[in-house]
């Protein structure tokens, strides 16, 4: 990313807004859910908002500029405040990355409409495409089962009976430490999981615009 920046700023600036437009999307459908589910707890924090200030986490940002991997503030919430007891966690888990997928189709299928008649190397055109990508990445990756992933609660809840008591505590305070291992290996000991999950985004993208262009 730090090559990008110094070789195509304009290009880099238009990653960075993708990713914060992004981020701030995610973010705020937690805490839209969270709020319609019965707690205040992101509103009274001033979370139930867009504006990226309010989700920015400053090492997360620092990171997605240096190695483009980042993270936002986690949307907190009270569990005794929801609704629904058990499912209410993971629906505002999964409000995320819904939110990310729909962003990117609907990006996607703005590339499709644009990108014949603006060329590739248009500002937009490539805004859209980075902001289709991102937005997969981020609805995907969130879905992997491990703490704090948004996957996590789902798993969490299919494991709440007693008799899961130990694969639960596994889960809940090696999760992270394991999520960690993974990133960090994938970034030092240049694995490629992350630009093979990159590459096949790109892919699910541009198969959805070319989709579209046909129809059009």
């Amino acid at each position: 990313m730090i090559k990008l920046l110094f070789e195509q700023p304009m290009v880099f600036a238009v990653w960075l807004l993708a990713f914060l437009l992004s981020l701030s999307v995610h973010e705020f459908a937690h805490a839209l859910i969270g709020n319609y589910l019965g707690d205040q707890t992101a509103k009274r924090l001033g979370r139930l908002t867009l504006n990226p200030a309010a989700h920015v986490d400053p090492l997360g940002l620092l990171t997605v500029t240096l190695i483009g991997f980042g993270w936002g503030k986690p949307v907190p919430y009270n569990p005794y405040n929801l609704r629904w007891q058990k499912w209410g966690p993971v629906a505002i888990a999964f409000a995320g990355p819904t939110s990310n997928l729909i962003l990117a189709v609907m990006s996607a299928i703005a590339f499709g409409i644009f990108a014949p008649h603006l060329g590739l190397s248009n500002l937009l055109t490539i805004f859209l495409m980075v902001f289709a990508q991102i937005n997969i990445a981020l609805c995907a990756f969130n879905l992997v089962p491990l703490p704090p992933l948004d996957g996590s609660k789902l798993l969490l809840a299919f494991l709440s009976a007693p008799k899961y008591h130990d694969i639960r505590n596994f889960i809940e305070t090696k999760g992270s430490m394991i999520l960690l291992i993974l990133i960090i290996m994938d970034s030092f000991a240049n694995l490629g999981l992350f630009s093979v999950f990159m590459n096949f985004t790109s892919r699910i993208v541009l198969g959805i615009a070319d989709g579209v262009t046909s129809l059009m």
